[in-house]
């Protein structure tokens, strides 16, 4: 009797403890919360740095050294990501360690970063920033697949992994704001430093997956048409991003009001991106994606080359806003042809190779805005330019034999896969049918035909039926029977 009230006095105590703390965090949620503190690290440092970066410098120093330090940042990236990448795939909590890493790097630049506010240490420490921050993107990718219970709940939480970054990035835009305008930056960067101290905590609770085992051997269904062109297309969507984001930057500091409108561009850049992430969904649902990819390319032609006409800092805040919608669209459409023509391969090291591909189109495409110099609509023009262009390689690559080939034997997959998954409800009841073995199949066939021929069989099957046709029979000598049974 002790041991029963001891019992059910631990299991109340489990109950109170758990009703105190809460339900567990989910593996998705863990990561939510840490990439909603390191994109809000994020906000702050563009808020700290949009005057000492670009405006508080000479225009051609300033140049000189983004040129310097985009070359100088990113050949390492390019020479390590593909020989570290596999092996921090292969070490359970690999990525997690990554993200761990770039975090508390990221607190030590931003203390740093507010000691040199106003001298040219600031740009290797900015640009240090920027490299992290790309490293923080790969590994995320990397690690969304193995938050997620299904293949189909991948792209969903990309999109809402978006709009936790859009949203946060705001939220967290007022405080430094406030400490900007009243303190000054080396405030903004301490607040920012402090995001990333929150976000390195956040961290640790990830879960310690293995992205990708030793014995990975689907790789080879990367390699397909389709995805070939998603990736072309997906790498000029991200290239269009970071062109417009430099090109602006430079352009409109010789504006009146440079700073003001540049702020404007940012902010409708980073609503553009959650319009995209909430709306992508939805599209998806609509059009296949093909069609998703090439609505962005006409998205980001007709922008570059309508708005380039006018030429006004007003025109490049609208496209700089397309350009960030149509890399949203771009991006989940990616995702689903990955998922539809890659079903085998390891999707967490797919995505982290991709995404570095990406990065190293935005950086390329950076340095490009930043050494041509060109006008404020001769940079409008090459945006679109450059969706035009891709958006012919992608119907010249739809419309080839190989591609249709493949099309139609992709339609034929999954036409036969609605039928196989149709059959178990078509044989037997209009609710699905449980998974059994060949057994179980046998014996419910045996049932099926006993009770279209009862009497017949000596199983479990056979009984039922035979006393339902007793108890329905209509003679009175049935009843009588029954009823001396019943005395007996």
């Amino acid at each position: 009797m002790d041991r029963r009230l001891e019992g059910r006095g631990d299991r109340a105590s489990d109950r109170a403890r758990a009703r105190r703390d809460g339900p567990p965090l989910s593996r998705f949620t863990r990561l939510a919360v840490t990439h909603a503190l390191m994109m809000a690290g994020d906000a702050a440092m563009v808020v700290a740095l949009a005057d000492s970066i670009f405006f508080s410098v000479d225009l051609d120093a300033a140049r000189t050294q983004v040129m310097l330090f985009l070359g100088v940042s990113f050949a390492p990236f390019l020479v390590i990501a593909p020989l570290i990448g596999p092996w921090i795939d292969r070490i359970s909590g690999g990525r997690r360690l990554v993200v761990q890493i770039v975090a508390a790097v990221r607190v030590v630049l931003m203390a740093l970063m507010a000691v040199n506010v106003d001298g040219f240490a600031l740009f290797p420490l900015v640009f240090a920033s920027l490299v992290l921050q790309k490293t923080y993107t790969v590994c995320k990718s990397a690690l969304v697949p193995s938050t997620v219970r299904s293949e189909a709940e991948l792209v969903e939480a990309n999109s809402k992994l978006g709009l936790v970054s859009g949203i946060t990035g705001a939220v967290a835009v007022v405080p430094a704001g406030i400490l900007l305008t009243v303190v000054g930056p080396p405030a903004a960067l301490l607040y920012g430093a402090a995001l990333f101290a929150a976000g390195a905590v956040s961290s640790r609770r990830l879960a310690p997956e293995v992205v990708a085992p030793a014995d990975d051997d689907a790789e080879g269904e990367l390699a397909s048409p389709s995805l070939r062109l998603a990736t072309v297309v997906m790498t000029v969507l991200r290239a269009n991003v970071g062109f417009t984001f430099f090109h602006l930057a430079f352009w409109l500091r010789t504006e009146d009001g440079g700073t003001i409108l540049f702020a404007l561009a940012v902010g409708a850049s980073a609503v553009a991106t959650m319009a995209g992430n909430a709306l992508a969904p939805r599209i998806r649902s609509a059009l296949r994606e093909e069609s998703m990819l090439s609505g962005a390319l006409v998205l980001g032609a007709a922008a570059g080359l309508g708005l380039a006409v006018l030429g006004e800092p007003v025109a490049g805040i609208l496209v700089a806003a397309v350009v960030n919608f149509a890399a949203a669209i771009g991006r989940l459409a990616f995702e689903s042809v990955v998922q539809r023509d890659a079903p085998g391969a390891n999707h967490g090291r797919a995505f982290a190779t991709f995404e570095t591909r990406f990065q190293f189109a935005w950086a390329g495409a950076a340095f490009t805005a930043v050494a041509i110099r060109a006008p404020g609509a001769v940079g409008l023009a090459v945006v679109g330019i450059t969706s035009a262009l891709a958006l012919v390689h992608l119907q010249l690559g739809e419309r080839s034999p190989v591609h249709r080939a493949l099309s139609t034997r992709r339609r034929r997959r999954s036409i036969g896969r609605r039928t196989s998954s149709a059959a178990p409800r078509r044989a037997g009841t209009d609710r699905p049918a449980a998974p059994r073995d060949d057994g179980a199949r046998t014996t419910g066939s045996a049932e099926r035909s006993v009770s279209r021929r009862p009497g017949e069989g000596r199983g479990p099957g056979s009984r039922r039926p035979a006393r339902r046709e007793r108890a329905t029979g209509p003679g009175p000598r049935s009843r009588s029977a029954s009823a001396k049974r019943r005395r007996r």
